[in-house]
């Protein structure tokens, strides 16, 4: 868990993802075409990178995030916002950009 705290907080945006999940590939794909320079921690090819997935299902399962598994877990200025369902329900809804500028992730 403090690893990935530790990491969470490292960037303005930091995704943990796992390189064979098609919903990581999305989700940092959307954030790439926003103009994020997101951080994209791969869970598979990490030697801990099962603790840390376990780690963050947990936070997903009991915190904003939702989601069954560990990933993708995006966290935004140090704070986790979600997985897939959550990132594109602010996205879709207009509040992602503004959360991104908030976090100094976006200039524009």
């Amino acid at each position: 868990m403090d690893r990935v705290t530790r990491l969470a907080s490292q960037k303005a945006v930091v995704v943990f993802s796992n390189s064979k999940c098609g919903m990581s590939h999305a989700v940092t794909r959307l954030l790439r075409e926003l103009g994020v320079d997101a951080r994209v921690v791969e869970l598979d090819e990490e030697p801990a990178g099962a603790d840390m997935e376990s780690a963050l299902a947990r936070m997903l399962a009991g915190g904003s995030g939702g989601g069954r598994g560990g990933v993708p877990a995006v966290f935004i200025g140090g704070r986790l916002v979600g997985s897939t369902d959550r990132v594109m329900s602010l996205h879709l809804s207009g509040s992602l950009v503004p959360l991104l500028r908030d976090a100094g992730a976006l200039w524009v």
